[in-house]
């Protein structure tokens, strides 16, 4: 009786093991790639511009932007940043940007004048319109949805990562930018990601449109490409180093 169970058992597992080299492989729940992906040499540093990249400030001269005229840019550039020039008006790109990787570099006044949004005060807007707050927002309390790195209006940053008036800060903004269908709906909104610091502020979040300051957001249909813009608010803060990757 044990000898035939083990015979039995025996041609089972050989019935099961053919079955298994005759069924076809299955196919997987995705295509595989056919290309490479590209390369692309990244800086020295993170904050170095990789080879693919368009740089938009070097320290030399604003040659990639313009005024909100389009007249040539005229905030002040010396010691390799560019100072905003209180009433000159916002700074815009020369070229147009749709889905982005931003890298962007700024500092504060070192001496402290005002307080809350008077404090410090400018703003980086992809495509013109969706902004990230730049304040001094080293022991200053303002509305939390308008401290550095909220999505104006929309969204406070996660933390509070501020350095001291004066120090030289970054932003590294991942950008995808909204999509219209043919009647000038929204049908897919703008998504932002937010480093400041180095730290996460703003992980993949939702714009629900436009950043006012004094009504709600919503979408205005627009190209898909749009310059990349720096606010003019009363305050002379300084970027440097800022360089765009297109995704």
């Amino acid at each position: 009786m044990v000898t035939r169970c083990l015979v039995v058992a025996a041609t089972a597992v050989c019935a099961i093991s053919a079955a298994s080299a005759q069924a076809p492989e299955a196919a997987p729940p995705y295509p595989a790639p056919k290309t490479a992906p590209p390369i692309v040499t990244p800086g020295r540093t993170d904050a170095d511009p990789p080879s693919d990249a368009v740089v938009l400030f070097s320290g030399k001269d604003l040659s990639h932007w313009r005024s909100e005229d389009g007249s040539p840019a005229k905030w002040i550039v010396r010691d390799n940043y560019v100072e905003v020039k209180p009433g000159a008006g916002g700074i815009n790109t020369a070229d147009k940007f749709g889905d982005v990787q931003l890298h962007i570099e700024w500092a504060t006044p070192s001496i402290v004048k005002g307080e809350g949004q008077e404090r410090g005060n400018s703003g980086v807007f992809l495509m013109g319109r969706y902004e990230v707050q730049v304040l001094d927002s080293y022991q200053n309390e303002t509305y939390y949805h308008g401290q550095a790195g909220a999505v104006y209006k929309q969204y406070p940053p996660l933390v509070n990562a501020s350095r001291k008036p004066g120090e030289w800060q970054s932003y590294d903004i991942i950008f995808h930018a909204p999509h219209f269908d043919e009647m000038g709906k929204v049908v897919d909104r703008a998504r932002m990601t937010v480093l400041h610091n180095g730290v996460l502020i703003q992980n993949n979040v939702e714009v629900y449109g436009i950043t006012y300051h004094d009504r709600a957001p919503v979408y205005l249909p627009h190209s898909p490409q749009e310059s990349l813009a720096l606010q003019d608010h009363g305050n002379p803060i300084r970027y440097r180093n800022i360089w765009i990757r297109r995704l």
